[in-house]
């Protein structure tokens, strides 16, 4: 039986009634950027997230993007950076001039190693960005103290993590900024890109919203030079009626990944994603370490098979050609590049059938 990595249409069919409903709305009013249904997501993301502020943005990058403009970050900074997660992390840095510094990750968590961090301080260490990779939080704890030792603000990437839980708080209200995503592929997925700026400061919460439409306020008046980091009302919509569902979505990854994590505890062929302490996951990954350097073959056997499976990701951050000339913090990422050559990320999302899951349990048994 084939199995998918993903099917979103699974999740959109029935939900069509209230896109076209969303839709005739929207047309009607000819307000198609920002606006009331931006505002009123916005709301619902506040409320749900518990955050003060909410601010929908043009895709997740674009809300790391326009967070770190929000501290001043730019030419001469350093921002601590994960080697081990998705381009625009770091990418966003890099493109306001300032210098990725690469920080190695923790095996088990996947989230960045503080210990790393502070070998790689120096007096131009502005910020910090820990990422809370594959849905599961880092130690926030942790983290905010180290950040406050150190004189860092934090920007909490929390593009794959929207709904996880550190000690009973959901990520992106812990530090100054939290930044998430809306691309399809996420729990909580648009029809198209999107993304959200969160914050508690009221200072920067108005510092964002100037600096998302290109610094402006009032109108034709620019006290910043912003971006066009605007969001659709249409996806506002979409999210605002896919919000309702997403902790049944979350709760229906949860069953999987449990399932998995039972049945597959005894195979010896990898190891399975850890649940740490004091965490909600949501799991937009479930992501296996494959041992003996057998991650390929396991692609290659489910690919013949018909299951779905993806490597995120298989190049770390500081092995980037793009990176060669505006980064620091080489030469100590050994377990970004172990898991580079080793991760594979099987189905878990929410639509998967039991028939399907058990498909894949059987395959991962065989092997």
């Amino acid at each position: 039986m084939p199995v998918p990595l993903l099917d979103i249409q699974r999740q959109h069919a029935p939900l069509a009634p209230e896109f076209n409903e969303a839709f005739n709305r929207i047309l009607e009013s000819g307000a198609f950027i920002l606006g009331k249904e931006v505002q009123a997501f916005e709301a619902s993301m506040a409320e749900y997230i518990g955050v003060k502020h909410a601010i929908g943005v043009s895709s997740g990058t674009d809300a790391l993007l326009v967070a770190l403009m929000a501290l001043d970050i730019g030419q001469g900074d350093e921002v601590l950076c994960p080697a081990f997660t998705f381009f625009g992390t770091a990418g966003s840095i890099a493109r306001l001039g300032a210098t990725p510094v690469w920080v190695d990750v923790d095996r088990e968590s996947f989230n960045i190693d503080l210990e790393d961090a502070a070998r790689k301080l120096s007096a131009k260490t502005k910020a910090m960005m820990p990422v809370h990779l594959f849905g599961q939080a880092c130690d926030m704890d942790a983290m905010t103290t180290f950040a406050k030792e150190h004189g860092l603000a934090v920007i909490e990437d929390a593009a794959q993590a929207i709904g996880a839980e550190f000690k009973g708080k959901q990520v992106g209200g812990f530090t100054e900024l939290g930044a998430f995503s809306f691309y399809p592929t996420k729990n909580l997925g648009g029809l198209g890109d999107g993304g959200l700026v969160t914050t508690n400061d009221d200072v920067l919460a108005e510092k964002v919203i100037k600096l998302r439409n290109h610094g402006m306020h009032p109108k034709y008046v620019h006290q910043l030079i912003g971006g066009n980091f605007r969001l659709d009302a249409l996806q506002a919509a979409f999210l605002d009626i896919k919000l309702k569902y997403l902790d049944k979505w979350h709760e229906a990854r949860g069953q999987h990944a449990a399932a998995y994590r039972e049945a597959l505890k005894d195979c010896g062929a990898f190891e399975l994603p850890a649940i740490l302490p004091y965490r909600r996951h949501v799991w937009n990954q479930f992501t296996l370490k494959v041992l003996d350097g057998r991650r390929d073959e396991l692609r290659n056997y489910l690919n013949a098979k018909g299951i779905g499976s993806e490597i995120y990701y298989p190049i770390a951050l500081d092995q980037q050609a793009c990176f060669s000339s505006n980064c620091r913090g080489g030469g100590s990422i050994r377990v970004s590049h172990e898991l580079a050559a080793s991760v594979l990320s099987i189905p878990v999302f929410p639509e998967l059938t039991v028939a399907e899951r058990d498909e894949v349990i059987e395959a991962l048994k065989q092997f």
